[in-house]
């Protein structure tokens, strides 16, 4: 299997957290750079993080700087969204992504990635 694989989605109350986790099960992930997409109904796919490969540098969308973080274990072969201070606004399918080599993420949100998972649904509702 060489996609990737979402989970830790769910229905959070405004405020609250999620960590989301991206895994590899059929590949090794150390030499990918790895982003996170959210779509949300009726709107365009938007790019909310990014982690290089090497140097673990990484990228926001303004909507979330300072409140997520992008983290990854290449032992693990996952890739990790810590989600806090949550927003209704938040709400949408977030989906990982995988692009082979070592990549700034500076223009993360143009790369063509060439593996992406299924996505995992957060719900951000009181």
């Amino acid at each position: 299997q060489l996609q990737l694989v979402e989970s830790g989605g769910g229905l959070v109350q405004p405020g609250g957290s999620l960590r989301l986790s991206c895994a590899a099960p059929g590949f090794t992930l150390d030499y990918y750079t790895v982003a996170w997409f959210r779509q949300a109904p009726g709107k365009e796919r938007e790019g909310v993080s990014c982690i290089a490969v090497s140097t673990g540098r990484t990228n926001y969308a303004d909507s979330v700087k300072d409140r997520f973080t992008i983290s990854r274990d290449n032992a693990k072969k996952t890739v990790y969204l810590q989600m806090g201070s949550l927003k209704p606004e938040d709400t949408a399918r977030y989906y990982c992504a995988a692009l082979h080599g070592s990549y700034s993420c500076s223009g993360y949100v143009t790369y063509e990635y060439e593996r992406w998972g299924q996505g995992t649904q957060v719900t951000v509702s009181s």
